[in-house]
């Protein structure tokens, strides 16, 4: 299936020069939906996870139906204020300001085998986060799955050593 057919290019948003990629036709169609979790769902059964890992919000819309199909837990990372019990944070730095993502203190444990699955890497900040913070817990990342990869951003340097699987490359 040719999941870039299910993508919408929109030009000049959020600001001018950026060319946005709109995942919602794709969710908003069946069965290039289920088509793309299945590609997650099996890379992640080649990787043998224990758990799945995934950034608001739109980590959500492919961890949780990975995890599903998997019989296995979703584990989410989130904005600050976000989760109700204690939990640990990492802070970065974004182009234009920065950020910090939380996770519950108890949600890994030492060992564990993690898929770290999200639409899209872009600047990879928010995928090394999440890293940082299964890392931080003792997890072991096994791999990261996305939708789409904006290859001209070379974010990959910042996820080295993790297997990597992207179904739409820009």
């Amino acid at each position: 299936m040719k999941l870039e057919n299910y993508i919408a290019s929109i030009e000049n948003y959020p600001q001018e020069g950026v060319t946005f990629r709109d995942i919602t036709p794709l969710m908003s169609d069946g069965k290039a939906y289920k088509y793309s979790v299945d590609q997650m769902t099996t890379f992640a059964k080649e990787l043998s996870v224990d758990v799945i890992v995934g950034p608001e919000s739109r980590g959500f819309i492919f961890g949780c139906p990975v995890a599903a199909n998997l019989e296995i837990g979703f584990i989410p990372v989130r904005k600050p204020n976000k989760l109700p019990r204690e939990t640990i944070s990492y802070a970065y730095d974004l182009e234009y300001g920065s950020n910090e993502l939380h996770m519950h203190k108890d949600a890994i444990k030492p060992g564990q085998k993690v898929l770290v699955v999200d639409d899209l890497l872009a600047t990879g900040g928010t995928i090394e986060a999440t890293i940082k913070l299964v890392e931080q817990l003792g997890g072991v990342v096994a791999g990261c799955a996305f939708l789409i990869e904006l290859e001209d951003l070379k974010c990959r340097d910042l996820i080295k050593g993790h297997e990597i699987l992207t179904l739409i490359k820009y």
